[in-house]
């Protein structure tokens, strides 16, 4: 006989392993520090070579005025207000790195804590299931 109960839950489960739940899954094998670390540091590095790129294509653009005055250039000012920035940009995006993986992570695990109970649940169900034929 069908358990509709059962049924639903089933359904329900199934939808949330194949649509959010491999993501969700996938992250509880890290420990937040080392997910929200391992995020950091990619968003440091996609920062870093953004900020090269678009380095590049100023450069590029302003080649002939660099080349015409390359010998007045204060080579040192331009030098420290490109690192102060590039350290403004990288401190902005591994804060803000921190944050967001920190939650994303904090929302997985609820998420993963409410499919485990529904599992529970099911387990229960099976579990009543047998016990129920047996007698």
């Amino acid at each position: 006989m069908l358990n509709n109960d059962k049924i639903r839950l089933m359904t329900k489960l199934a939808l949330y392993e194949s649509k959010t739940g491999k993501e969700d899954i996938r992250l509880s094998k890290y420990y937040k520090p080392d997910y929200v670390r391992y995020q950091v540091i990619k968003s440091i590095i996609s920062a870093t070579i953004g900020y090269a790129l678009i380095l590049a294509l100023i450069m590029l653009y302003k080649s002939e005025y660099l080349i015409k005055n390359a010998v007045k250039l204060d080579y040192k000012t331009i030098g420290l207000y490109l690192l102060g920035f590039y350290i403004i940009i990288v401190a902005i995006y591994g804060l803000s790195s921190i944050v967001i993986y920190s939650r994303k992570y904090d929302i997985s695990r609820k998420k993963l804590g409410r499919y485990y109970k529904l599992l529970k649940r099911l387990e229960k169900m099976y579990g009543d299931e047998t016990t129920d034929s047996k007698v």
